[in-house]
């Protein structure tokens, strides 16, 4: 073996040693061979390192060292405690061990148990130079070894340590300092031990006559004649065979060679027609095998893989055969390949798969066997690629095939390994018999697989074989590749001089992009060379030369280099690991694109003083850099010192990163200097806790004004002590320019908050504070409620969890109003005693500002809350008080809800059960307050405390006691109490486990108590309960009970009380009909009368006829009847008549009405019938023509249908019936002979409705001309109507004549022939200049325009009666609809405006802002379908803070979604009940400014939102705010951004959330 000593300077190996590369030789190098016993000597007490290649015996060697030491022989002496330990072995332990641990977790117990342990372990502690330590095989070990440079502080060998620490301590002396110690691996790994060996010892390969004895002791020579010719022939062909020579160096391989020239030898004596062919000199160089840095473990280490007795029996009876003619493969692929194939053949259970012809040549034999076993090789390169992928040399049972392996195992392709596992149990591992075979079935994938990477393959062909002679050769040929675009030469021996004949070469490489040196030997020299040829390269883009010998000198180079190469992008160090730089375009500035300023990043460098001097030097002269790294390495204070000291002169724009480089407050302080000395420094962050990190931020090159600038000190997890505040102050000067100051994860105490409170006036620009985690306690607490007294600019404390969590100062600049200013104390999430409620609230009270309290998450006893409401009424200034998630008792709860007693400026009390609670005051006197106590369980005696306190309160506004299981017990005491409570609006008693009885309770307050005005309850799903208040005791009442399940019995109760009331509904109650008719029999009038409707889906067809007929038998005193689809509604009156029959849209058949032929012809006294929407047919122009002769009172008649119905039946006894006044034939077909006579009767009518009608053109013209002679007409529909010219012409002197015209429904009115449609609609519009008392106009889908709006302001002047206007569908622009509005400025009694659908924008919507505020009646705004933009918006909802009376307004897909301030406007208009916003891709900001107003808006039933763009956060801000909308029926939320998931979950929180499209 070579030994290279270290007790000699010129035998101490250099760094170009590392790895497996062959340096090139340098001077003054000595070797010699020496035998391993030899070596051995005199190696007590040291670190020695032997390495050797793969298969070369190491682990062979060891095992025989040990042997010796077993038997007393060897050079280890027998008293010495010997110990082998193997790195694959130790990758198996993952958990940290103490040296006890570790030695006898390997090694059997002794059979004295604990005590001989602990013996075993004081000896070797006592007498560490009494042992040796055998580590076999690191190149194997996952870890890396750590070498420590400074001084070696001893560790503890109980303390349980990571096993590389373990491993790190023996070789660095920390551990048993003056034991032996031996390490093997392989060359690649020796350089990490570089520092740590002694003495380094290289096992050489076997020679020439070795490997000849060899071969002859494998094949038998000296035995049997066949056998003894066979071996002398194996031996001549190996000797003659350079890469089977080359091979055999190594003990393992060159028993594979044998196995394999058995194979061949014996396969061609079977054929014997074989021919030998011996390789030339000449011969080919084969292709070279992939070596990859991950190797398995070889596997047996020598000996006879089959001995002569297997070879006489396979050549029995053939010894006097001559000898066999072998051809060995001529390249390594084809020889690996024949490998495979020996190997393969030497399967026992081979014989299923034998179909191998008698007379194929070894060649054609080794290629029949590797295609019999294709599968099989296809598994075992794959589990060999993930193994040089993964760098796993082991493979577990689970990691292959149970045949594959089985397989593999029988042939000796793969060796089984038996490991220890963390649990004392032994299991098998297993790898390939070496390296070699390894990397070859690897390879096999390479070229048998489609998805290898390029980044693969080149892990693929590097070799330390090349070198500056290789490099030479190369550069000699380099500019011949005129399309160069890439050089790598890496994983070599180049040095300085190849270097420089590279670089020579490479400038006139002009194209080339990319070049990479990374792992050679170049110093410092061989950088500067590469590096002074990248500048008259254009087109480079970056240079690797990481992992060469080169210094932190190279590093400046090529800074400096900066200055002249100004295309430098970006300079990376990794310690020496890495080294790249990155080059930008010159396209790039050729062409003006922004190029972005270079980056350097120079990490774990072991710096000092002079060396960081250099550096910073150099980066004073470089270029403007984006950000500089220098994180990692080592630094002391000094060190630091300079930095800091060059800094100002550096050109960052961005940040200065220094990882690592702090340790202390000194070093804390000299950086935080900076803030004051160099103006360019915008933030600094600093963390001295592990990781340690630091930063400084710059402006980023864009100046701002001085008022702008944000300067941040971040200080944060510094170990920071109230005294190392002094320092930090001291250090910043007289500066006080800082913004944000982070002090957080210190330890300060209260004594450091105090320093903090008493430098912070000289912090005159500060926006934020953060001091969470410095172990503050309440005394701290307290300190900052005074603070936020008596610092004017300090707006807001946020503090949590004692905190720990939270401890944070907002100040505010502005603070010229201070009274005005709100300010904010939050403490959340602490435990906070009654004391310290007293304490805190006694400090805040001396605040001169508005003031916000936060109490939530603080969990509040009785006691406390006590406490609280004792100061309460001397905190005059308090807006809110947050206790939400803090109440821990019903009883705490009615303290806070007598707050309203004891403050008069309460305004509000919110308090639910473990969620969200506030009380909210005014800074003067309360006129109203509201309460809101809910999800509490309210026994008799809360209640009882409940009234006690609700009664001495002044008046309420709302009192909502929903979800508090009241019952109808505790709900039937609170009403008894009611005419006691002073509530003017509502009380909400909804999901109290109500039953009917309970209902029957609430619905008799509106007897009871007289200014109750309505109670709504459901016991469905919905369970509502809600009681209304008006201000006078004269007011209307309402009963409405839905979803209820009534019975007879309830509706006999509530019967009861219907003579009381105005209106009482009933829906969806699962009522009977008998029911029905039972409880209309029981009914009651008054004089003032009432009405009822009853909603149940049944109500239809002939069971409608049914109903009516029968309440008109058992109720003289209903005065109008009628049922609308499947709802029937009764108006009843004292000594009246029945006035008005109706059945509308209820799928009434003609046939059904004979039954009501007796009853209506005994109601002389009816004016008004109404069928509409039915399916009359014959049968129903036949009872019409009945009962008409016998209704002379009959004043009003519609029959307006919904299919085609001729009036040929009716057009007679129309006639007839002169005390009709009011007709509507909607949806009939009129022929002429009907409209002839029709046109007998039009004049004596007031309102006439034909809109949808049919007709031809002759009785439509006769129907217009009629009109001429109806001078007493009010009403006229007749949308949609299709015009020739002639019944325009017509239609406009009709229009003329009638001047009593109060409504005019035109819509969608159509012209055909004659002169242009705009003409014709101008006639029309100036027929209608005399209709002076025209109150409603509908005018949609005539396509106006500018012209026809012209016109139509010309008349608006005149029509000072209008209420309603609808011009939808009508093209006016933005510039007609602001001239429209301008003359709609003289209606002073509009109430619905309507003009969606055309192309008005931001100067309607201002026009709008300056004449819908005089429009005092407008109850009705439609502007949806039009186009406006944020300014429009805002017009908007000026105009719309006037509308007093606005009751609905559609915005729907008005073409912006910044509708805030429209939201927000709605807070002004108390009578809203409709809000369409939908389609206008609205955000949360929307919906949450909705959720502000909609409590405010007391009588609002509907919000549409569908089609915008509300998440989950917008969705719950309105389910919160839906608690406190109990009129609130129905917000739609359909096509918005929130998952199915989430609108379940949303509609299961309240109902009235709505995500369907219906």
């Amino acid at each position: 073996m070579a030994n290279r000593g270290r007790d000699r300077p010129d035998q101490t190996p250099g760094l170009a040693e590392r790895g497996s590369r062959t340096p090139e030789p340098e001077y003054g190098s000595v070797e010699s061979r020496v035998t391993f016993e030899t070596f051995l000597h005199g190696c007590a007490g040291k670190v020695t390192a032997l390495v050797g290649k793969s298969g070369s015996g190491k682990t062979l060697l060891m095992s025989r060292l040990g042997q010796q030491w077993a038997r007393g022989l060897g050079p280890i002496p027998s008293s010495f405690l010997f110990v082998l330990l193997e790195f694959r072995q130790l990758n198996l332990v993952s958990c940290p061990l103490s040296l006890y641990e570790l030695l006898f977790r390997h090694y059997l117990p002794p059979k004295g148990g604990d005590d001989e342990k602990r013996a075993i372990v004081d000896y070797l502690l006592s007498n560490p130079e009494q042992s040796c330590w055998v580590l076999d095989g690191y190149d194997e070990f996952h870890s890396k070894l750590t070498r420590q440079e400074a001084q070696r502080a001893p560790l503890n060998p109980e303390n349980p340590l990571p096993v590389a620490d373990l491993i790190s301590g023996l070789l660095n002396r920390q551990l048993l300092p003056g034991c032996t110690v031996l390490v093997t691996c392989r060359a690649r790994d020796v350089s990490d031990l570089e520092g740590l060996s002694d003495k380094v010892g290289q096992l050489m390969g076997w020679d020439c006559h070795e490997i000849k004895e060899y071969v002859h002791d494998f094949f038998g020579v000296k035995g049997h004649t066949a056998n003894r010719a066979v071996g002398v022939q194996a031996a001549d062909l190996l000797l003659s065979s350079r890469h089977l020579l080359a091979m055999s160096s190594l003990p393992v391989l060159c028993n594979i060679c044998c196995i394999c020239l058995e194979h061949l030898l014996l396969e061609g004596r079977d054929t014997g027609r074989a021919h030998i062919q011996k390789e030339g000199p000449g011969g080919g160089r084969g292709e070279e095998v992939n070596k990859g840095q991950n190797h398995p473990q070889q596997g047996d280490q020598g000996g006879r893989r089959r001995g002569s007795e297997d070879i006489m029996d396979v050549t029995n009876g053939r010894a006097l055969l001559p000898p066999t003619q072998v051809e060995i493969p001529s390249t390594l692929t084809q020889l690996y390949l024949t490998v495979l194939g020996a190997f393969l053949s030497r399967d026992p259970d081979r014989g299923g798969r034998e179909d191998t012809p008698k007379t194929m040549t070894p060649q054609q034999s080794i290629v029949c066997v590797l295609s019999q076993y294709r599968s099989e090789l296809c598994e075992l390169s794959q589990l060999a690629w993930k193994g040089l992928e993964s760098g796993k040399i082991l493979f577990m049972e689970g990691d292959i095939s149970q045949d594959v392996l089985k397989l593999s195992l029988r042939t000796g392709l793969i060796s089984q390994v038996e490991l220890r596992g963390e649990d004392g149990t032994l299991f098998n591992s297993f790898c390939f018999i070496h390296l070699t075979i390894h990397e070859f079935l690897a390879a096999l994938r390479i070229m048998t697989s489609q998805d290898v990477s390029d980044m693969q393959l080149k892990k693929s062909f590097r070799g330390r074989k090349y070198g500056d002679k290789f490099a030479a050769k190369l550069s000699s040929i380099l500019p011949k590749f005129t399309t160069l675009r890439k050089l790598e030469f890496c994983g070599a021996s180049l040095t300085a001089t190849g270097a420089a004949s590279l670089a020579s070469a490479l400038q006139n490489c002009p194209d080339v992009t990319e070049i990479n040196l990374s792992d050679n030997n170049l110093r410092d020299a061989g950088i500067e060379h590469i590096a002074n040829v990248c500048t008259k390269l254009p087109r480079l883009g970056s240079v690797m030369l990481g992992r060469n010998n080169s210094s932190l000198t190279a590093v400046d180079y090529l800074i400096r280099k900066m200055s002249s190469c100004l295309n430098i992008q970006q300079i990376h160090a990794d310690a020496m690991k890495e080294l790249t730089v990155t080059f930008s375009q010159n396209s790039d500035i050729s062409n003006h694109r922004t190029k972005s300023e270079p980056t350097i990043s120079l990490l774990n460098q072991k710096w000092s003083n002079p060396e960081m001097q250099r550096l910073a030097e150099s980066l004073a002269h470089c270029p403007a850099l984006s950000v500089l790294d220098l994180s990692g390495g080592q630094w002391d204070v000094e060190t630091l010192r300079t930095l800091t000291e060059f800094l100002p002169k550096f050109n960052v724009s961005k940040k200065i990163i220094v990882n690592d480089s702090c340790s202390s407050v000194e070093g804390l302080v000299i950086l935080t200097a900076l803030l004051s000395d160099c103006p360019a420094v915008m933030e600094l962050h600093i963390r001295l806790q592990s990781p340690v990190q630091v930063s400084v931020v710059f402006s980023g090159g864009r100046e701002k004004p001085a008022d702008e600038r944000s300067k941040i000190l971040c200080l944060s997890c510094c170990g920071l002590l109230a005294a190392d505040l002094e320092r930090v102050w001291r250090s910043l000067g007289t500066f006080s320019g800082l913004t944000l100051l982070d002090l957080s994860s210190n330890c300060l105490g209260d004594k450091g908050l105090r320093k903090l409170l008493d430098f912070m006036p000289r912090l005159s620009s500060i926006q934020e504070i953060n001091a969470r985690d410095n172990r503050i306690s309440m005394e701290g607490v307290v300190m900052l409620a005074g603070a936020l007294c008596s610092h004017n600019n300090l707006t807001q404390i946020h503090i949590s969890h004692g905190g720990s969590k939270q401890v944070t100062l907002k100040f505010c600049s502005d603070v010229s109003d201070d009274r005005q200013q709100l300010k904010m104390f939050r403490i959340n999430n602490s435990s906070l005693l009654p004391s310290n409620i007293t304490t805190l609230c006694r400090r805040l009270v001396q605040c001169r500002s508005h003031l916000e309290l936060d109490l939530s998450h603080s969990s509040l006893t009785d006691e406390a809350i006590k406490n609280l409401l004792k100061v309460l009424p001397k905190m005059t200034l308090l807006q809110r008080l947050n206790v939400s998630h803090s109440i821990t008792s019903t009883a705490g709860a009615l303290m806070l809800v007598s707050c309203l007693t004891v403050s008069q400026q309460v305004t509000s009390v919110e308090l639910r059960d473990q969620t969200e609670s506030f009380i909210h005051f005014d800074t003067v006197i309360a006129k109203h307050a509201s309460c809101r106590l809910t999800n509490f369980s309210l026994n008799s005696d809360n209640l009882e405390r409940l009234l006690e306190i609700l009664q001495q309160s002044p008046h309420l506004s709302d009192l909502d006691l929903s979800s508090n299981q009241l019952e109808d017990v505790g709900v039937k005491r609170f009403l008894d109490s009611l005419p006691d409570l002073k509530i003017t609006s509502c009380v909400n008693l909804s999901n109290n486990c109500l039953t009917q009885q309970g209902l029957l309770d609430v619905a008799r307050t509106l007897c009871t108590c007289g200014n109750v005005s309505g109670v709504e309850v459901s016991l469905g799903a919905g369970k509502r309960c809600l009681i209304w208040f008006a201000q006078d005791e004269g007011c209307e009442k309402t009963l409405s009970v839905r979803e209820s399940s009534l019975e007879r019995d309830h509706l006999v109760g509530l019967a009861e009380i219907c003579p009381s009331l105005t209106k009482v509904e009933f829906k969806n109650n699962l009522l009977q009909s008998h029911w029905i008719e039972d409880f209309v029999k029981l009914l009651k009038s008054s004089e003032r009368g009432f009405g009822v409707s009853i909603e149940e889906c049944w109500i239809r067809s002939e069971e409608a006829v049914s109903l009516v007929c029968r309440c008109l038998d058992l109720n003289s005193n209903i005065h109008t009847i009628k049922v609308h689809s499947t709802t029937l509604h009764l108006s009843l009156m004292k000594a009246t008549e029945l006035t008005s029959v109706s059945l509308v849209d209820c799928a009434v058949e003609g046939h059904q009405l004979a039954s009501m032929t007796s009853i209506i012809q005994r109601c002389p006294l009816l004016k008004e019938l109404d069928l509409s929407h039915n399916n009359l047919g014959p049968e129903g122009a036949e009872f019409l023509c009945s009962v008409l002769p016998s209704l002379p009172n009959l004043t009003s008649l519609s029959i307006g249908s919904k299919e085609t119905f001729v009036v040929e039946e009716l057009s007679e006894a129309l006639l007839q019936a002169t005390s009709i006044q009011c007709l509507n034939l909607s949806g009939h077909v009129i022929g002429d002979t009907e409209a002839q006579i029709m046109a007998r009767m039009l004049s004596r009518l007031q309102s006439l409705n034909l809109s949808h009608c049919s007709w031809s053109a002759a009785g439509g013209l006769q129907l217009i001309k009629a009109l001429r002679e109806c001078v007493s007409l009010e009403s006229l529909c007749l949308d949609p109507l299709l015009l020739n010219e002639e019944s325009r012409v017509w239609l406009a002197q009709s229009l003329r004549n009638i001047n009593s015209i109060r409504s005019l429904k035109l819509n969608t009115i159509a012209t055909v022939m004659g002169q242009s449609e705009a003409n014709g609609v101008l006639d029309l519009l100036a027929a209608m200049e005399g209709l002076t008392r025209m109150e409603e106009i509908e005018l949609e889908g005539w396509k106006l325009a500018d012209r026809g709006i012209e016109q139509l302001t010309r008349l608006l002047p005149v029509w000072t009666e209008l209420r309603k206007i609808s011009l939808s569908k009508n093209l006016i622009s933005d510039q007609s609809g602001d001239r429209l509005l301008e003359a709609l400025n003289s209606c002073n009694h509009l109430a619905e405006l309507h003009v969606s659908n055309n192309f008005l924008g931001d100067l309607t919507a201002a026009r709008m802002a300056l004449v819908l505020p005089s429009l005092t009646h407008l109850t009705v705004l439609d502007f949806s379908e039009n186009r406006i933009g944020y300014e429009g918006s805002v017009s908007l909802s000026k105009a719309i803070m006037c509308m007093k009376k606005l009751t609905k307004i559609h915005l729907t897909a008005v073409g912006t979604s910044e509708l805030c301030a429209v939201a927000a406007s709605l807070a002004h208009c108390p009578l809203i009940q409709d809000v369409g916003l939908g389609w206008n891709s609205c955000g949360n900001d929307v919906a949450e400014e909705l959720a502000r107003v909609m409590p405010l808006c007391q009588k609002l039933t509907r919000i549409d939102l569908e089609s915008n763009r509300v998440s989950v956060s917008g969705a719950e801000a309105l389910v919160r705010a839906l608690q406190l909308c109990p009129a609130l029926q129905l917000i739609r939320l359909w096509r918005n951004q929130l998952s199915a998931s989430d609108a379940q979950r949303l509609s299961l929180k309240d109902s009235r959330l709505n995500f369907s499209s219906t």
